[in-house]
């Protein structure tokens, strides 16, 4: 579904999910968000951007949703509504869809208050876009992390954010591929710091 095909349903109301830089930079207006996870998704850094986290010489990598049944990734939910919807997609439509090479999808949200689960927004970059750069070891991803700068900011920034949200807003949640790359990103700068 694309966003301007949820526009013309004229929705009053609409939820969007963000599992990386959304938790922390939405960047557009909304009424309302909420922590919670979604289902039969695991997050993993094998996307490659080349705008806001990287360049064409130097991919960086960032994260997208790879299907798996037992898998869920939890992030934050934003509520638009009124104008705020159409504002918020054709934001995102750039940000995610012309910059990034996400498309999108319709997934259930189910809130960490214990409210009622929504239908939510999800942008998702599959592994038939050319800037899919697939699996690789934590090792390999995070001394890539480590170098990569974009139009946006440092794609390590990018990283720790999302390390940061995961620790703040879900404790409880053990994200091990998140903080393996992280461990390994933090490595690979201590190490250059040591060389310089």
């Amino acid at each position: 579904m694309k966003p301007q095909d949820i526009i013309a349903a004229k929705r009053s109301s609409l939820w969007i999910f963000g599992y990386g830089s959304l938790v922390w930079k939405p960047d557009f207006k909304y009424k309302r968000s909420k922590v919670g996870y979604i289902q039969g998704y695991k997050r993993r850094f094998w996307h490659g951007d080349n705008f806001h986290r990287g360049s064409d010489e130097l991919l960086a990598r960032v994260v997208t949703l790879i299907p798996e049944d037992d898998a869920s990734t939890w992030g934050v939910a934003f509520e638009v509504s009124g104008a705020q919807v159409e504002a918020a997609l054709e934001y995102l439509n750039v940000r995610e869809a012309v910059h990034g090479g996400y498309n999108t999808e319709m997934v259930v949200f189910h809130p960490e208050d214990g409210g009622p689960a929504v239908q939510a927004l999800l942008y998702i970059a599959t592994t038939d876009n050319p800037m899919y750069m697939g699996p690789a070891a934590p090792e390999e991803i995070g001394a890539r992390i480590a170098v990569c700068e974009g139009r946006t900011g440092h794609n390590l920034e990018y990283l720790l954010r999302l390390a940061t949200f995961m620790r703040t807003s879900c404790p409880h949640v053990d994200d091990q591929h998140l903080f393996a790359v992280e461990a390994a990103a933090l490595a690979m700068v201590s190490y250059m710091l040591e060389t310089q």
